[in-house]
C-alpha cells in the first residue's frame, strides 16, 4: 500500500510587499481625490466671490444713477438738477470716491466708484464702478462702467 502524499503550498495571506504595494497605491489615490476636492472648494469660494463683487460693482453704478435722477428731478430745471449732479459727485473723484460696500458691517470687498466727465459733450458722463477683494494669495477686481446722460431736456 502506497501513501500519495501531495505537497502543497497553500498560502493563506498576502506577503508583507504585496500589502505594502497595496498601501501605497491605495494613499495615492486618497490623495488625489483629496486635490480635487481642495481645488473644486477653491474655484467655488473664487466664483461666490466674483458674483458677489459683480453684483456690488452693478450697485455702485446704480447708485450714480439714482444720484443722477433724484439731482434732476428735484430741482427746478433739468440743467440745474445735472449741473448739481457733476458738482456733487464730480467734484473730487480724481482717484476716485470710496463708497463702502456697507458701512455697518466689515467686508473683504472695497468699492471705489469714479467719474469723468465725456469730453465732446456736456450732458454726458462715464461712471466707473470697480470692486475689489482678497482672497488666498491674490487681489481680484472687476469694474463695470456706464455713460449716464442728462434725460430732461
Amino acid at each position: 500500500m502506497k501513501f500519495i502524499t501531495k505537497k502543497t503550498n497553500k498560502r493563506k495571506g498576502f506577503t508583507l510587499v504585496e500589502t505594502l504595494v497595496a498601501i501605497a497605491i491605495f494613499t495615492v489615490s486618497i490623495l488625489a481625490v483629496m486635490a480635487v476636492l481642495a481645488n473644486s472648494i477653491s474655484n467655488t469660494n473664487y466664483a461666490k466671490k466674483k458674483m458677489t463683487a459683480t453684483y456690488l460693482a452693478q450697485e455702485g453704478i446704480e447708485y450714480v444713477r439714482n444720484l443722477r435722477d433724484t439731482s434732476i428731478l428735484s430741482s427746478s430745471s433739468s440743467q440745474d438738477g445735472w449741473d448739481d449732479f457733476k458738482n456733487h459727485f464730480l467734484s473730487g473723484t480724481a482717484g476716485g470716491i470710496f463708497y463702502p460696500v456697507d458701512p455697518n458691517f466689515s467686508s473683504d470687498f472695497e468699492r471705489i466708484i469714479s467719474a469723468d466727465i465725456i469730453t465732446f459733450g456736456d450732458d454726458e458722463v462715464k461712471i466707473t464702478s470697480k470692486v475689489k477683494w482678497t482672497q488666498g494669495s491674490g487681489t481680484y477686481d472687476i469694474t463695470f462702467s456706464e455713460n449716464l446722460y442728462n434725460w430732461i431736456e
